[in-house]
């Protein structure tokens, strides 16, 4: 039995869908358009050194949702799917995904995104288990602000697989081989438990690191 793990931003996508979700939210008018772009642009830059606040960012980004109701979330999110999601669902990402699972990998979706954007393109890729930050959400569903459990950032990404492998009486150990696709040195804890760690369109920090370990790159958007 293998298993395969999947980073999603810029890894099976070639947007960051959290960077792009607040970009949507400002055309959707529920910010201040240019407050918002400057803080989510600089949490993003945070992300990119690898110096995310992810307590902070939640707290930031989930505040235009926490007046909205269900039914206004449900719709905004599959417009979100339609008008920017769907665009970036390339056949070589799809196409990787299919082979691990014909070949009967265990498959999952290991994000720090939060739950709330990416369970619907978890689903896009036909993923059922999905690993990512997840939203605390009060007793209406709407989320307060704050982080449920350990976010999918950096060792917690090796400690929410490894909880999510317990639950169903797994270890690490218990695969044979162990798949890890990403596109950014925050990951690197997760890739170093890897048996085949794959450097997915990598940032250039991660692609020399790649090179220097000799794991294998591939660039799934150059096609």
């Amino acid at each position: 039995m293998n298993l395969c793990l999947f980073d999603l931003d810029l890894t099976l996508l070639p947007i960051d869908s959290d960077h792009a979700w607040g970009e949507f939210v400002i055309g959707l008018g529920w910010v201040d358009a240019a407050a918002f772009r400057a803080g989510n642009d600089a949490f993003y830059a945070q992300y990119k050194r690898g110096v995310l606040d992810i307590a902070a960012y939640i707290a930031f980004a989930t505040a235009p949702l926490r007046d909205r109701s269900p039914g206004q979330l449900a719709e905004a999110h599959a417009r979100f799917m339609r008008e920017v999601v769907a665009p970036a669902i390339r056949p070589a990402a799809t196409a990787l995904v299919a082979a691990h699972r014909e070949r009967g990998d265990r498959l999952a979706i290991v994000t720090s995104t939060n739950d709330f954007i990416t369970a619907p393109i978890a689903a896009a890729f036909g993923i059922e288990a999905l690993i990512a930050t997840r939203l605390e959400r009060d007793a209406t569903g709407r989320p307060t602000g704050r982080i449920e459990g350990t976010p999918a950032l950096r060792e917690g990404k090796v400690a929410r697989v490894g909880q999510w492998l317990a639950e169903t009486g797994l270890g690490w150990d218990d695969f044979e081989r162990v798949s890890v696709y990403s596109d950014s040195p925050n990951d690197l804890p997760l890739l170093e438990r890897a048996t085949d760690p794959v450097a997915a369109n990598p940032s250039p920090d991660l692609e020399a690191h790649a090179r220097e370990r000799g794991w294998r790159i591939v660039r799934l958007f150059e096609q």
